[in-house]
C-alpha cells in the first residue's frame, strides 16, 4: 500500500471513460459536498459537460480520512490520471455495462493508468439497474480479471457505492498480507 495509513489522509482514485459514472459515484461515496470542475464539451462526447481536472469528496473509514478522486475520461485529460493516481491507496475503474463501445477504452485506460502507477484496483460495472446490460461477469472475462475485481452496481445507490469499495479495500489488504485471511470488517460511518 503506498498511503500512509498513520498520517494524513488515504486517496482513492475513480476513473473510467466518459458517462461511465465517475462524478454520480464520487457525489454517492462522499460524505461531504463534492466539488466538480465541469465544463461544457468542445466536442461530441455524448453529453453536455464533462470533468475537466477532477470530482473531489470526502469519507471517514472508520476513523481514516479518505480522499476520493474521479478523473476525466477523456484521453486528452490522461495527464491528470497520473497526477491523481500518485500514491493513492488504489483505484476504481468504472465501466457502462450497457455500452460496450467503451470496453477497450476501459481496458487502455486501466493498463494506462497500472503500467505507470502500480495500484490496486476493481472494475466497477455501472448501470446494472438497466435490463440490457453487460454483466460483471462478461466484463471479467473481457479484462481477464479474476470476477472477484469486478462488480456491478448502481452508482446512485450508496450501499452498491461503498460495497465496490469494501471489495478493493479486502483484495488490498488480502493482497498485502497473502498469508492471512483478513479479519477486519470495514465498515463505512455515514452522517447521512
Amino acid at each position: 500500500m503506498t498511503a500512509d495509513l498513520m498520517g494524513g489522509p488515504l486517496k482513492l482514485v475513480i476513473s473510467g471513460p466518459v458517462g461511465a459514472g465517475k462524478t454520480t459515484f464520487v457525489q454517492t461515496l462522499s460524505e461531504t459536498p463534492v466539488i466538480a470542475t465541469e465544463a461544457e464539451a468542445s466536442e461530441d462526447i455524448g453529453k453536455l459537460n464533462t470533468t475537466v481536472a477532477f470530482d473531489f469528496g470526502t469519507l471517514n473509514l472508520d476513523g481514516q480520512e479518505l480522499h476520493i478522486y474521479g478523473t476525466p475520461g477523456q484521453d486528452r485529460f490522461n495527464f491528470m490520471w497520473d497526477v491523481l493516481c500518485e500514491g493513492a491507496l488504489g483505484l476504481i475503474v468504472l465501466v457502462a455495462g450497457d455500452r460496450p463501445q467503451d470496453f477497450t477504452h476501459a481496458r487502455n485506460i486501466l493498463e494506462y493508468i497500472t503500467s505507470r502507477n502500480p495500484i490496486p484496483f476493481v472494475i466497477g460495472v455501472t448501470h446494472q439497474d438497466l435490463e440490457y446490460v453487460w454483466r460483471p461477469a462478461d466484463l471479467a472475462v473481457y479484462f481477464n480479471l479474476d470476477p472477484l475485481q469486478v462488480m456491478g452496481l448502481n452508482a446512485t445507490e450508496p450501499d452498491q457505492a461503498r460495497g465496490l469499495l469494501i471489495r478493493l479495500l479486502e483484495l488490498t489488504l488480502a493482497d498485502a498480507a497473502p498469508v492471512q485471511t483478513p479479519t477486519h470488517t470495514f465498515s463505512l460511518e455515514t452522517t447521512c
